[in-house]
């Protein structure tokens, strides 16, 4: 258990200390790290209860992306300020650094191996941000035609 809550803990300061790094507003620092906190605990209980590193980034990526989406209106501040540093836990780094690796080192088979990995985590990002902007883009039409359909009374 202290595991866990020190991951959290590391998680959480990954997203504010990249929001540091890229000079965000410091009011937005605390929500963006627990943005990324968020992503990745969605991250973390997928990938441990089904284990699929796709369906665990993707569900990780919709996560932030929904989530800034509504902290951005909340806050009156474009969602990419918040998006960027939520993902900074789920960036698969360490798969990238391994393929370079294998590369330099001739283990072309491992590199390959690692260099598909990390497409197909960034692919599952990327597809989890695109339908956390439809999810988005079907909510704003639903309130413009609840508002729209009440004007009429």
């Amino acid at each position: 258990m202290e595991l866990f809550i020190i991951k959290c803990f590391c998680v959480y300061l990954s997203g504010v200390g990249f929001g540091l790094i890229v000079n965000l507003p410091h009011k937005a620092l605390n929500i963006a790290g627990f943005n990324a906190l968020l992503g990745w605990l969605v991250y973390y209980v997928i990938i441990n209860a089904w284990g699929g590193l796709g369906s665990a980034n993707f569900f990780g990526g919709l996560c932030i992306g929904v989530v800034s989406v509504l902290i951005a209106r909340w806050k009156k501040m474009p969602s990419i300020l918040f998006d960027v540093p939520g993902l900074v836990p789920l960036v698969p780094g360490g798969q990238a650094y391994n393929a370079i690796k294998s590369f330099a080192m001739g283990s072309y088979e491992s590199a390959f191996s690692y260099l598909s990995e990390v497409v197909w985590i960034a692919g599952s990002i990327a597809l989890g941000f695109i339908v956390a902007e439809l999810v988005n883009k079907i909510r704003l039409r639903i309130e413009h035609e609840f508002i729209k359909g009440h004007q009429k009374f």
